[in-house]
């Protein structure tokens, strides 16, 4: 009774009602939020608080920003199931879904300056190996065609890895610690519509999730910008369910010193031995280990799975 009524005071007001809508279609800032209902920010943050407290909505902090999302789905879907029986459209939701397509498109637009702006950098290091089409197929063929179940992307940068995965995910999260690349990634996402995606503001060395969290981790161009990759895989091998997988996409050992100063590498590549070692110590065994050779820098794939489950014979290609 108890959660009832504080379910039914928190949709108590208009406002609050058209909150909850517009949380369905993507996840908003308090900003965004305040930007289409055409209110003041103090305003909005007082009723996505009641929304909290009935559990119909989550906040999460990035950087200055501050995101809401829906509540968990065993709280939430039988409100919406409801409002859908109810459901009465009005000059109010015509006006808030012109003023959310606003936000999309802000959204992509600082995206597509961002990419502008650091385009050459990024090309600069592509340059040097593989295509990365080549990578994201050996990556797609690596975890075949399996359901990804619940998929975690560790350093999810702009989003490209959910964008690739989510699809085959029951759900996917994304986790970075810069807040302008989660506002990039959530330009991809809204853009895409991927409403099996999520993004939080972490680190790769406490992931927000709890033990056997996980069925699929992916680390793509992440660890050499880790100061501790055994730590780093460690914390992945963690939330990973017995039998979840772990697939990493990095480079092999290399020379190119510039890129421990200009780009801020911090590891110049990995052998097979230090990942394979690496993931023995975090209770995985390898399934896959291939190279794609191509360029200056050769890119590698690892593949290991959690005990737990019966293991495959690792494959080198």
């Amino acid at each position: 009774m108890t959660t009832a009524l504080a379910i039914f005071r928190a949709l108590a007001d208009p406002t609050r009602l058209r909150i909850l809508a517009l949380l369905r279609s993507m996840e908003l800032s308090v900003g965004e939020l305040a930007q289409v209902l055409g209110q003041s920010q103090p305003r909005v943050s007082r009723h996505v608080k009641i929304l909290c407290d009935a559990g119909l909505a989550e906040r999460r902090k990035e950087g200055s920003w501050v995101f809401v999302a829906l509540g968990a789905n065993g709280r939430v879907k039988p409100v919406l199931a409801a409002l859908d029986q109810w459901n009465e459209a009005d000059h109010w939701t015509v006006a808030d879904e012109a003023r959310l397509a606003a936000v999309r498109a802000d959204r992509a637009a600082a995206a597509a300056e961002w990419f502008e702006a650091n385009a050459g950098e990024w090309d600069a290091i592509r340059s040097l190996h593989v295509a990365e089409t080549e990578v994201e197929a050996a990556m797609r063929k690596a975890l075949g065609d399996t359901p990804l179940g619940r998929l975690i992307d560790i350093g999810t940068g702009t989003g490209r890895m959910l964008e690739l995965f989510a699809p085959n995910a029951e759900h996917a999260l994304g986790i970075d610690r810069s807040s302008e690349m989660l506002r990039l990634a959530r330009a991809k996402l809204s853009e895409r519509g991927l409403a099996n995606a999520e993004l939080r503001q972490a680190d790769l060395y406490a992931l927000p999730l709890g033990d056997a969290g996980a069925d699929t981790a992916i680390l793509h161009h992440v660890l050499h910008f880790a100061q501790q990759p055994r730590a780093a895989i460690a914390e992945a091998a963690r939330v990973l369910k017995p039998g979840g997988r772990l697939l990493i996409a990095d480079f092999a050992p290399h020379d190119r010193e510039e890129l421990r100063s200009r780009d801020a590498h911090t590891r110049l590549g990995f052998s097979d031995e230090q990942i394979l070692g690496w993931f023995e110590g975090a209770g995985l065994a390898p399934v896959l280990v291939e190279t794609l050779e191509g360029g200056e820098l050769t890119v590698k794939l690892w593949l290991g799975r959690k005990a737990g489950q019966v293991m495959e014979k690792v494959k080198a290609a």
